[in-house]
C-alpha cells in the first residue's frame, strides 16, 4: 500500500522480480491504471525465454500484455523449451495452448517433438500418458518421411502408445500440409507477360504458396519496390507502362486494405528500396527521362519524405540491403551500361561512399544481408542473365563468389527466413519464370522449392514476422481429433 500511495505523488514505482506479482495485483485491486501500465511496460522491456511464461500467467488478466508474452513464447519457444525451468512447470493444457497455436515460430517440428519430451520426462510417470495428446499438435506432416520414421515412431513413449498409431500413419499420408509462423510475401508484379496486383505468400513450412485477398482498385505496378515495416507492406514508385510513378501505398496485413501515403519527391520504377532504424529508403531508379542518382528517405511516424544525399552512380535496377547501420546498393544500368559497382550510405554523415566493385556487372539483380555478409545475386550483365552469386565482406571490404543457382534470373523477389535465402520468379533471358529455390547456410546448397501458381518478373518479396494474425498467410494445419483430456 506504501508503494501505491507513494506511485500517486512520484510516478515511479521501484520493480524487482520478488514484488512485481504482488504490486500487480494490488494496483488491479485499488484500480491504479497508472500504475498497471508502468508494471506492464516493464514487464515487456523485459521478457526473456527464461521468464516468459511465468508473465504470461501472471497477466491473465491484462490482455494487451498478456498477448505480448504469449507471442514472445511463440517466437522464442526452441531457446524457452530448451533452457526454461519455467516450461517444464507448465500444465499439459497450457503446454497444449502453446504448441497448438498457428503463430509457434519454430525452424523444424523436431523441435517441438523435442520439447514434448523434455516436459515429459522430467515427472515422465505422470505425463506419459499425455504423448498421443501432445503429438497430435506437432505438425509431423511439416517434416520428413525419415523424421517420423526414425525419431518419432522410434521413440519408446509413442511406441508404447497405440493411441499414436494413427496419428503417424496419417501424418505420413499428409506430409506438407502444415503451418508456419514466418512466411515470405510477394507483392504484385508482371504475370505471364501482363502487369497483375495479385499477391502471395509463401509458407516455408508447408512449403505452399496461398493468394491474400487485397482490396486493390489501383493499377498494377510492375518494377517497385517493396519493404515490410512495422505490420505493412510498402509498395514504393513502379510504372504502368506509360509513366513512372512517386506515390507509395502501405498494405495493412492486419487489415488486407491498401492506404496511400506521402508520395516521393520523384517518380521512380527500377527503384531500390530497404529499411533502417524505422525509415524506409527509396534510391536511384528510373524516372522516364534518365537513371536516377538521387535518394530519399521516408520516416512513417511523421509520414513525410526526406532528400539525402546523392549517390555517386546513376543507378537504374540496382538492388540494396542494410547492415551495420549503413545502406549498401550495388549493380544496376546507368546511361552507359550494366554497373558492377557499389557503395553506401552512412545516416550519421549523409554521405556515399564507394566500396569494392562486384566482380560481375549486374543489372536486375537481388541484394540481400545473409549470415553477415551482402550477397549480390543473378542479375543481367548486358550480354547474359546469370545464375552466379557473390558475397561481399564489410570488415574486409572484399568480395568472394558463393555457389551459383540453380536457374539464370533477373528481377526476382528475394528474401531470407530461417537461415535460408529465397529467390522466386524473374526473367530467365526467354520468358518469365515461376521457379523458386532457396540457399541453405548450412549445406551452402541451392535448393528447388514449390513454385508460384503464375510466372512474375519484377516483383518483389518481403519476409514477414511476428504478425498477431500471421495465420492468414499461412495454409492452416489440420489437427487431429482426440478427446479432452483433464490435468490430475
Amino acid at each position: 500500500m506504501k508503494l501505491i500511495i507513494e506511485f500517486a505523488d512520484t510516478e515511479f514505482v521501484p520493480l524487482t522480480q520478488e514484488n512485481v506479482q504482488e504490486l500487480l495485483v494490488a494496483a488491479d485491486q485499488f484500480n491504479v491504471e497508472g500504475m498497471i501500465q508502468v508494471i506492464c511496460h516493464s514487464l515487456d522491456e523485459h521478457l526473456t525465454p527464461d521468464n516468459c511464461i511465468s508473465i504470461w500467467r501472471l497477466t491473465d488478466a491484462y490482455p494487451e500484455m498478456n498477448h505480448k508474452a504469449f507471442l514472445y513464447t511463440m517466437n522464442h519457444f526452441e531457446e524457452m523449451a530448451l533452457t526454461s525451468e519455467e516450461f517444464l512447470l507448465l500444465s499439459v493444457q497450457e503446454l497444449v495452448e502453446i504448441i497448438e497455436n498457428d503463430q509457434l515460430n519454430v525452424k523444424h517440428e523436431k523441435a517441438v517433438f523435442g520439447a514434448i519430451l523434455r516436459w515429459i520426462n522430467c515427472a515422465i510417470e505422470e505425463r506419459r500418458e499425455y504423448i498421443s495428446l501432445l503429438l497430435s499438435n506437432v505438425r509431423l506432416a511439416a517434416t520428413s518421411m525419415e523424421c517420423i520414421t526414425e525419431n518419432v515412431s522410434n521413440n519408446e513413449l509413442v511406441r508404447a502408445s497405440k493411441e499414436c498409431r494413427p496419428i503417424l500413419n496419417r501424418a505420413l499420408l499428409e506430409l506438407h500440409r502444415d503451418i508456419s509462423s514466418d512466411s515470405i510475401l510477394h507483392t504484385p508484379a508482371y504475370c505471364s507477360g501482363s502487369p497483375t496486383n495479385i499477391i502471395e505468400a509463401y509458407n516455408i513450412r508447408t512449403d505452399r504458396w496461398i493468394n491474400v485477398p487485397n482490396k486493390d482498385e489501383n493499377a498494377p505496378r510492375p518494377y517497385h519496390g517493396a519493404v515490410f515495416l512495422d505490420g505493412s507492406v510498402y509498395c514504393v514508385g513502379g510504372f504502368d507502362s506509360d509513366e513512372q510513378f512517386s506515390s507509395v501505398h502501405r498494405f495493412d496485413l492486419g487489415t488486407h486494405t491498401w492506404q496511400e501515403v506521402t508520395q516521393m519527391h520523384s517518380s521512380r520504377c527500377y527503384v531500390s528500396t530497404t529499411v533502417m532504424d524505422g525509415c524506409i529508403y527509396a534510391m536511384g531508379g528510373y524516372d522516364g527521362h534518365d537513371p536516377l542518382r538521387s535518394a530519399e528517405r521516408y520516416q512513417p511516424r511523421i509520414n513525410q519524405w526526406t532528400v539525402i544525399a546523392p549517390m555517386h552512380e546513376r543507378r537504374s535496377d540496382a538492388s540494396c540491403t542494410t547492415i551495420n547501420g549503413k545502406v549498401y546498393i550495388c549493380g544496376g544500368y546507368n546511361r552507359h551500361g550494366c554497373l558492377s559497382t557499389a557503395e553506401c550510405y552512412d545516416p550519421e554523415t549523409n554521405q556515399w561512399t564507394l566500396i569494392a566493385p562486384m566482380s560481375n556487372m549486374r543489372s536486375g539483380l537481388g541484394v540481400i544481408v545473409f549470415t553477415d555478409c551482402v550477397f549480390a545475386v543473378g542479375g543481367f550483365n548486358g550480354t547474359s542473365y546469370l545464375d552466379t552469386a557473390e558475397a561481399y565482406y564489410p570488415q574486409t571490404n572484399t568480395w568472394h563468389a558463393v555457389p551459383s543457382m540453380l536457374n539464370s534470373r533477373s528481377n526476382f523477389g528475394i528474401a531470407v527466413i530461417d537461415d535460408r535465402l529465397f529467390v522466386a520468379g524473374g526473367f530467365d533471358g526467354s520468358t518469365t519464370t515461376c521457379e523458386v529455390e532457396c540457399f541453405d547456410a548450412e549445406t551452402c546448397e541451392w535448393s528447388d522449392v514449390r513454385s508460384m501458381e503464375k510466372s512474375r518478373s519484377a516483383l518483389s518479396c518481403c519476409g514477414m514476422y511476428g504478425l498477431p494474425n500471421l495465420a492468414e498467410y499461412s495454409a492452416p494445419r489440420r489437427t487431429l481429433p482426440l478427446p479432452d483430456v483433464e490435468e490430475d
